[in-house]
């Protein structure tokens, strides 16, 4: 179903265009860009100290525990008062980092007033080993309040690693089963209905139950906030960045539909012009959502230990890891095939009576949406490509 919001943004493009205030439309353009990438989303994170819960504020995040603008991980209790952390590429989304339940600032029946949960879209509730009599008061309270939460088991490499040092016959897929029944049971027997609960290793988020915590999160999100989150989640497969170009894609009917909106208006050399404009925000947005630009590598290259210049090398698009400016960006689009030629006919179509304006919209629909197909296909091979380099995998394959 078409959001509503498109159309109205549409309209008010080819408005300011037929009142010839071309500024006016560029305007409304980056309103809509803004809008799109402005559903707030809040996050909650708690659990006792030194669970790693500010090391999982830092992983989701996509940045290392020493980073600028990481939650701090090197105090006995770091977290004294309600801190939010935004997300680098979609400051929108944001992760905060709650204080423990159960301390005398935040007693556990009053944590949830205390830390304002109406603002929260869900909760998650951290522990490094089982979970205990506060976790099990909030994931009460929260219940009450009618709100979304999961437990996360932290540091799971590590259990591995002295289960496996401790065990003769050491079988990894059956130390996680037993890790998690035991969690399960545990909650269970504290009254905690169907709980779920998720085996995460923070400095490895690509390993045991991340993923499948992201698939239940999507599922289970509002459906205006299930965008916000899948752009926001670091790359930890590439079924996650397959599904980033797939929301991607969708949106790409409604960038043409503005497109074609500029189209009908008969102002020769017009349309290209706003177009750009709007191109460049778009294109943006896919480099900021595959993890591409540059600040986004750099993390990615201190976290995998994989140099920067590495991963710069198998990158193919002349999009990733830089600035776009509508130069760049209609350098590339010369390169597209067929798009600089159609373009062409789209601006002599103005001057065609009366099948004029209407040739021009359908042809500035489709240059909008192949030029935009196009360039998304290269950014996401160049994501998948990155991906696979920064785990050490066959780019080839």
């Amino acid at each position: 179903m078409a959001h509503p919001l498109h159309f109205v943004s549409t309209e008010a493009i080819k408005e300011a265009l037929q009142n010839n205030d071309p500024s006016l439309a560029v305007a409304k353009i980056q309103e809509l860009l803004e809008r799109e990438n402005n559903i707030p989303l809040n996050i909650g994170i708690t659990g006792e100290s030194g669970s790693g819960k500010s090391t999982f504020v830092n992983a989701f995040r996509g940045i290392d525990n020493m980073d600028e603008g990481a939650a701090p991980t090197d105090c006995d209790e770091t977290t004294m008062e309600v801190t939010p952390y935004p997300h680098p590429n979609y400051p929108n989304v944001l992760l905060w980092d709650l204080p423990g339940i159960g301390t005398p600032d935040f007693p556990a029946d009053k944590y949830l007033e205390r830390v304002e949960f109406k603002r929260f879209d869900f909760f998650i509730i951290i522990s490094d080993t089982r979970f205990r009599e506060n976790d099990v008061k909030l994931a009460h309270e929260i219940k009450k309040m009618e709100k979304k939460f999961y437990f996360v088991r932290s540091k799971i490499d590590i259990d591995l690693q002295n289960q496996e040092r401790s065990q003769r016959e050491f079988n990894k897929e059956r130390t996680l089963s037993k890790l998690r029944g035991n969690c399960i049971q545990g909650l269970q027997k504290a009254g905690v209905v169907s709980p779920q609960v998720f085996l995460v290793a923070s400095f490895d988020l690509q390993l045991y139950d991340f993923a499948l915590l992201g698939e239940i999160l999507e599922r289970e999100l509002p459906e205006h906030k299930k965008n916000a989150l899948l752009l926001a989640m670091p790359n930890i497969s590439l079924e996650v960045i397959n599904k980033k170009k797939k929301s991607f894609h969708n949106n790409i009917k409604y960038w043409a539909t503005a497109s074609a909106a500029v189209g009908a208006v008969p102002v020769p050399g017009l349309s290209i012009t706003v177009d750009v404009v709007m191109l460049v925000g778009v294109v943006t947005q896919y480099v900021l959502g595959f993890g591409l630009d540059s600040p986004s590598l750099k993390r990615l290259s201190n976290r995998t230990n994989v140099p920067y210049n590495d991963l710069i090398d198998i990158i193919i698009s002349p999009l990733a890891a830089t600035k776009i400016t509508p130069d760049l960006l209609l350098k590339v689009i010369g390169q597209v095939a067929g798009s600089v030629a159609l373009i062409a006919v789209e601006e002599g179509s103005r001057f065609i009576p009366i099948l004029g304006i209407p040739l021009a919209m359908g042809l500035s629909f489709i240059s909008t949406y192949n030029i935009l197909k196009t360039i998304l296909n290269m950014l996401a091979e160049d994501a998948q490509s990155v991906f696979k380099r920064a785990l050490g995998l066959n780019t080839s394959v």
